[in-house]
């Protein structure tokens, strides 16, 4: 058995196919596990979902940012699209319900504890460790599923920026979203900033990547995560972070999870789409 990590495939469904080709990815023997944001900005969302759904267990999926919002388009009626959305095609299909009700019982991480990895979208704030960032998700994946539209409806917006263990209700539901599927700095303290989209070398103090934290509570955890195409492919303290890009030009990039010394197998993107908001 190998396990398969794969980036932010975003709508890139033919370099997903093609990918799993060069992986020669077998369903008897293989997991691939998907950092999130399957959807949106790609030309082929629909595709896509469908295809990772359609791997049933071998695939470990965790929800993105986009992948939310692709939820609250479908089931908060005032929420609006962005210019930049390419869900309608999910929105009209004709399994549209089966396809969200796969979605909605999707976890925001993953914690593999004999193995020691986490996969999430984003990232962790410092003081929380594997255990407890996997518990935090637990908890909003609870209210995804108990009451998605009261998850979904207090989603959106970037406070509280620092956590306290005593946040409560959609507050607190808030911020966990938002450090696992939006996050790519923070301070040493743990505040978070969720404008920041380029590269490490423009991050100014007092904000670093949130990975490069001294002491952070995750340091004996393998983090596996995506959402910073700006990051790239990336192996270094401790984590291993897998956006490439592909819905920009870049690439589609797997990596073996069982193999730290196997060389990355990325997929070049088909298509270029312009970078939007």
């Amino acid at each position: 058995m190998a396990r398969w990590a794969i980036g932010d495939v975003q709508g890139c469904s033919a370099e997903l196919d093609a990918l799993l080709l060069r992986l020669r990815f077998n369903a008897d023997r293989d997991q691939l596990w998907f950092t999130g944001d399957l959807v949106n900005r790609g030309p082929q969302s629909l595709a896509a979902l469908r295809r990772v759904r359609d791997l049933a267990a071998n695939a470990i999926v965790v929800l993105g940012n986009h992948d939310l919002h692709l939820l609250a388009l479908a089931l908060l009626p005032d929420r609006k699209p962005r210019r930049s959305d390419t869900l309608d095609d999910i929105l009209a299909a004709p399994d549209r319900d089966a396809l969200l009700a796969w979605l909605l019982s999707r976890p925001l991480a993953h914690h593999d504890l004999a193995r020691n990895d986490l996969l999430v979208h984003a990232g962790l704030v410092p003081q929380w460790h594997a255990r407890q960032a996997a518990l935090l998700a637990g908890e909003v994946s609870q209210a995804l599923q108990h009451d998605p539209e009261k998850l979904l409806g207090g989603m959106y917006g970037d406070e509280p920026d620092h956590w306290d263990e005593t946040l409560s209700g959609q507050a607190r539901w808030r911020f966990i979203v938002n450090v696992l599927t939006r996050m790519r700095v923070c301070t040493n303290a743990g505040r978070i900033d969720l404008k920041f989209k380029g590269p490490p070398a423009e991050v100014r103090p007092p904000w670093l990547p949130w990975f490069a934290v001294a002491g952070r509570a995750s340091l004996a955890t393998r983090v596996i995560f995506g959402h910073w195409s700006a990051l790239g492919l990336y192996q270094n303290h401790g984590v291993l972070g897998l956006d490439t890009g592909c819905v920009w030009g870049g690439s589609l990039t797997a990596m073996n999870l069982d193999d730290p010394g196997a060389p990355p197998v990325a997929e070049p993107a088909r298509t270029r789409r312009p970078l939007s908001d």
